[in-house]
């Protein structure tokens, strides 16, 4: 007499096989790996340096003051010569806005003391770059006053510094781009997923055996969640190896990065159910799966913070569950919160995951 029918083991196979699909599927590879880990490498790579700004040197400039060594030892200004540009690109690539300025220092004079004119030349192309050059000269020319100056002043000042830790960009991009592979891997890949399994008759043929219909979407499921958590690990671990990523608690703090992780992937996966359900077409399943996340990878937080959108833009963002995905990674990350310091963000992802289901029950199709 044959054994009773083991819907864990059949469960298990079907996982074992959305894996292998998976990891052989291009697609499934650069939503969930390599396209936020190209925004993580750009962005870390970058990330510290603060702002730069190009300066032209004009050749007929005096070099060999005390103004221009301040100048060229600035860590905000990259000073350009005649020697790697000529005059002519330089008046060019300050029309288009390839240099902030055109410096030309002239001597002024020695006795009694020495006194220097600085013509700054700007366009309408430098945009706030000239601003931020006149602060800079302004802090240079104030560095060399007290050294050739020296005077009382009405008031003196005492710093004090506290400890504190560095918000680098890493700390803000990883995050945002850890989120957004989840939402955009949970809503393609389920949608296309069920889609095809409709269309080839897959599920159908599932129908013939004993499985439960639960069992399929739980294996399909856990397919999913092993699959993200391997590429969440690795992104996290490429932040925190190579860009010195904020885990302020270590280990702990990694492990509950995954849980929100994995809790963020399975309301999302609700969004790709709705997707799959009302998609007539392989073809119409972009543009569905799109109105979902195209909006949140610009608005939730992703690469800015919510609060530099206008105003009457904010409402909109701060409905979205990707924003408060984002908000609840960079708080255990850097911040140091534990998931029961969550309760508004967690509380938000579970309403849009009640809401997300209760679609996707109306609207998923099985065959």
């Amino acid at each position: 007499m044959a054994g009773k029918y083991n819907q864990w083991k059949a469960m298990w196979a079907i996982t074992r096989a959305s894996i292998r699909g998976m990891f052989r599927s291009p697609s499934a590879v650069v939503f969930s790996l390599a396209f936020p880990l190209v925004f993580i490498l750009v962005f870390g790579f970058i990330g510290g340096r603060g702002v730069s700004l190009k300066v032209g040197i004009d050749p007929a400039s005096d070099t060999t003051n005390s103004v221009y060594k301040g100048l060229r030892n600035s860590g905000g200004l990259r000073l350009v010569t005649t020697a790697t540009m000529p005059q002519e690109q330089m008046e060019d690539d300050l029309r288009k806005g390839r240099l902030t300025a055109i410096l030309r220092i002239d001597n002024g004079g020695q006795a009694p003391l020495p006194h220097y004119d600085i013509h700054v030349k700007t366009s309408t192309a430098s945009g706030d770059g000239a601003g931020l050059l006149l602060n800079i000269l302004h802090t240079r020319l104030n560095e060399v006053n007290d050294v050739v100056y020296p005077r009382r002043s009405v008031a003196s000042i005492t710093p004090e510094v506290v400890p504190g830790r560095a918000y680098k960009s890493i700390d803000f991009i990883l995050p945002g781009q850890l989120g957004f592979s989840l939402l955009s891997a949970a809503v393609f890949g389920t949608a296309f997923l069920f889609f095809s399994l409709r269309q080839t008759l897959v599920l159908k043929r599932f129908f013939a055996t004993p499985i439960n219909r639960m069992y399929i979407i739980l294996g399909e499921a856990l397919s999913r969640l092993l699959f993200q958590s391997f590429g969440s690990v690795i992104i996290i671990g490429i932040g925190y190896f190579f860009f010195g990523f904020t885990l302020i608690n270590g280990f702990a703090t990694f492990l509950e990065m995954l849980v929100l992780c994995l809790f963020g992937l399975i309301i999302f996966m609700g969004f790709g159910f709705i997707v799959s359900g009302i998609a007539k077409t392989e073809s119409t399943i972009p543009p569905l799966a799109n109105i979902v996340t195209l909006p949140q990878f610009l608005l939730a937080g992703t690469f800015f913070s919510v609060d530099v959108f206008p105003a009457w833009l904010q409402p909109v963002c701060k409905i979205l569950p990707l924003t408060y995905l984002n908000d609840a990674l960079r708080k255990v990350a850097f911040e140091g919160l534990h998931l029961w310091h969550l309760g508004p963000q967690l509380l938000i992802l579970i309403v849009w995951g009640i809401v997300a289901y209760a679609v996707a029950i109306k609207v998923f199709r099985w065959e």
